[in-house]
């Protein structure tokens, strides 16, 4: 490690030539801002230090003593992020792009602050100026119908991230989906918001997210045969090729709202790779076969739960919940020992 003295006199020698300046290494120049006394450790008087510039600490590489834990940043504000390695472009950038932002993120905007780079008041002429620039600059950005459109429903789309506690992955999954439909002209004659809660679905099935289409029409104050009219819609005209929902991910989530044990989530898991494995779980409705496995699997471990409480949970009828668990027990993946109600697990 080169030394604080060192250090200096190479920056001053350097200090005309900005260029040979901006090479020293990060390290080196972050060691330059720590005075001489700290550079040695106090614990074995070692003067062998390693930086750390993700914690920002000093510390010493003989016996781990940190010495200091306050550096103070230095490194250049800017970030690279060109695609070859090495480049040495430093060019600045504004912010981040965005699919779910109807112009993308690479607008600009005045803002409403009527005051100039050193927070003076600007005077009565240049405020009716910089309004009426405020004003085209707002009539600009959605001066079509489509930017309209995108805008009402990227708003939405806000909502609804809010609602359902979507990622941002989903989000940006969504705006692509919204915004391939536009360009087929699939939204024309169609609402927004149908067509939104259908991209929504259709985002969340491609990123394994388990949301059903009943809590996005719900979420969304849509009829539920509006949000499957637009689904299967986009499913065909866009050619998209949709996964089929696991089960398996469907179990937790049931299992929180019925307040299961984590016992029985366990054991419901790995009934339901079972299941999965034989085919048996082929068009059935996911919620409600992972219903009926948890049902099931609370005999097992002595849970009192009730068909009502692990329907309402999943979001389905007892009907379907005695029905799936027929059809589990008539291909035998449980079976009752000597009239036992309890119902065990087989291999």
């Amino acid at each position: 490690m080169i030394g604080y003295e060192n250090v200096i006199s190479d920056f001053n020698d350097n200090n005309s030539n900005s260029k040979k300046r901006r090479e020293y290494s990060n390290s080196q120049i972050q060691t330059s801002n720590i005075p001489a006394s700290k550079s040695v450790c106090s614990t074995c008087g070692c003067d062998q230090t390693i930086t750390d510039t993700e914690s920002g600490e000093i510390i010493c590489s003989k016996c781990g003593q940190v010495i200091s834990d306050k550096i103070e940043e230095i490194r250049p504000e800017w970030r690279n992020f060109t695609s070859s390695d090495g480049s040495n472009d430093k060019s600045r950038i504004g912010m981040s792009t965005s699919l779910a932002r109807h112009d993308m993120g690479l607008s600009t905007m005045i803002g409403m602050t009527d005051r100039d780079a050193s927070g003076q008041k600007i005077d009565a002429v240049m405020r009716s100026t910089m309004d009426r620039l405020r004003t085209w600059d707002f009539r600009t950005q959605t001066h079509s119908p489509t930017d309209r459109s995108l805008r009402q429903a990227f708003f939405q789309l806000g909502v609804l991230k809010d609602k359902l506690g979507l990622s941002n992955t989903v989000v940006e999954k969504t705006a692509y989906i919204y915004r391939k439909a536009q360009e087929r002209g699939l939204v024309r004659g169609r609402t927004i918001s149908g067509i939104l809660a259908a991209a929504v679905y259709i985002a969340c099935r491609e990123l394994e997210t388990p949301r059903t289409l009943k809590d996005i029409a719900v979420d969304s104050n849509i009829k539920l045969h509006e949000v499957a009219k637009s689904y299967r819609l986009l499913y065909f005209e866009l050619d998209l090729k949709i996964p089929i929902v696991d089960p398996l991910k469907c179990i937790a989530r049931v299992a929180n709202k019925a307040n299961l044990s984590e016992k029985t989530k366990r054991q419901a898991a790995e009934i339901m790779n079972n299941v999965t494995k034989r085919g048996i779980s082929a068009g059935k409705d996911p919620m409600g076969l992972a219903a009926s496995v948890l049902y099931l699997s609370s005999f097992n471990t002595g849970e009192n739960v009730t068909q009502n409480n692990i329907a309402y949970a999943a979001g389905v009828t007892e009907v379907t919940l005695r029905n799936r668990v027929k059809d589990l027990k008539d291909q035998k993946v449980f079976k009752n020992n000597n009239n036992n109600p309890q119902i065990h697990f087989t291999n």
